[in-house]
C-alpha cells in the first residue's frame, strides 16, 4: 500500500493550528480541491468526528467521495482518520502538530491509501500517486495559509 508524507513549518501557535485543522466544514472556503464536506456525526466533546466528503481532481473533471471518520486527541496535538466508506480501497493516516517554541508548530501529516482502478498501468498509478501526494501538500499549504492569517 503507499505510504505519502508531507511536513510543514507554520508561524502560529500550534492551539491556533490544530483549532484551523479541526474546522473541516469550513476547508471548501479555502480548499480548492475540496468541493463540500458534511458532517454526519460529531461525538459531544467534537473528539470524534465523521463526515462525508467531497473532492475534486479538477485536471481530470472528476469527483472523489468518501465518508471520514476523524479521531481528535487535541491535547497531544494528534488526529487520526481513516474512511469508513468511498471511492478509495484503503485511506487512512494521522496528523501531528508539534510545538516548536517562538509560536511556530510542525504539521506532519502520513497518509496510507490503496485505490484500485481495473486495467491501469503502473504509469497510471504514478500519475494517481502525484495527485495524491499533491493533494496532501495542498491541504498542509491551505491550513498554514489559513492558520497564518487568522489570530
Amino acid at each position: 500500500m503507499p505510504r505519502l508524507e508531507s511536513t510543514v513549518t507554520i508561524s502560529a501557535p500550534r492551539e491556533r493550528v490544530i483549532a484551523v485543522a479541526r474546522d473541516i466544514e469550513s476547508y471548501p472556503s479555502f480548499m480548492e480541491d475540496v468541493e463540500s464536506i458534511t458532517v454526519v456525526e460529531k461525538t459531544e466533546d467534537g473528539r470524534s468526528v465523521t463526515a462525508d466528503w467531497v473532492g475534486v481532481v479538477k485536471k481530470f473533471g472528476i469527483k472523489v467521495r468518501w465518508t471520514e471518520r476523524d479521531d481528535w486527541d487535541p491535547e497531544a496535538g494528534y488526529s487520526k482518520f481513516s474512511q469508513v466508506k468511498g471511492d478509495y480501497d484503503q485511506f487512512e493516516g494521522e496528523w501531528r502538530f508539534t510545538d516548536l517554541g517562538d509560536g511556530t508548530t510542525r504539521f506532519d501529516s502520513v497518509l496510507d491509501y490503496r485505490l484500485e482502478i481495473p486495467l491501469v498501468g503502473p504509469i497510471v498509478k504514478q500519475l494517481v500517486h502525484k495527485i495524491i501526494q499533491a493533494n496532501l501538500d495542498g491541504t498542509l499549504a491551505a491550513i498554514k495559509q489559513r492558520s497564518e492569517s487568522t489570530g
